[in-house]
């Protein structure tokens, strides 16, 4: 066959994530920068929260690119190679912590980033836009 079915995030998903994750962020008292990329890592839905570092947007952007890419949370990228990759991708792919994958019935549909934070902030919140369209991650428990 030719042709397969495929999962997609929708725009009300990529709100859902956005809005959940704004509120998570705020309850830690942590502004932060928010990226959700489809599975070829086109960006559906951004925002950089008063008070976030503004050059996070540019790390969140490569967490969930990285995340959707690798089917995996960007930080499992091994030390070893963390550097080259970057440099091999012009700093697409990063191994810092705060991108997770969109996974729906076992489909990875996406990445979600998260920037401004500690890994472990940033981890945080990204975790809470995954909770709000039921989506999961490798090693989501």
């Amino acid at each position: 066959m030719h042709v397969e079915n495929s999962l997609v995030l929708t725009h009300g998903a990529v709100l859902a994530m956005l809005q959940a994750s704004v509120l998570r962020a705020e309850e830690m008292g942590q502004p932060q920068c928010i990226v959700i990329v489809d599975a070829s890592g086109v960006t559906l839905g951004q925002i950089r929260m008063s008070g976030a570092k503004f050059l996070s947007l540019k790390s969140a952007e490569a967490k969930a690119r990285t995340a959707a890419s690798i089917r995996a949370p960007s930080d499992a990228i091994p030390e070893a190679v963390g550097l080259a990759i970057a440099a091999a991708t012009d700093n697409a792919v990063t191994r810092l912590g705060g991108g997770l994958p969109i996974v729906i019935n076992g489909a990875c549909v996406g990445g979600v980033g998260v920037g401004s934070g500690s890994a472990d902030q940033d981890k945080d919140v990204a975790n809470a836009a995954l909770v709000a369209i039921g989506a999961t991650y490798q090693n989501n428990t």
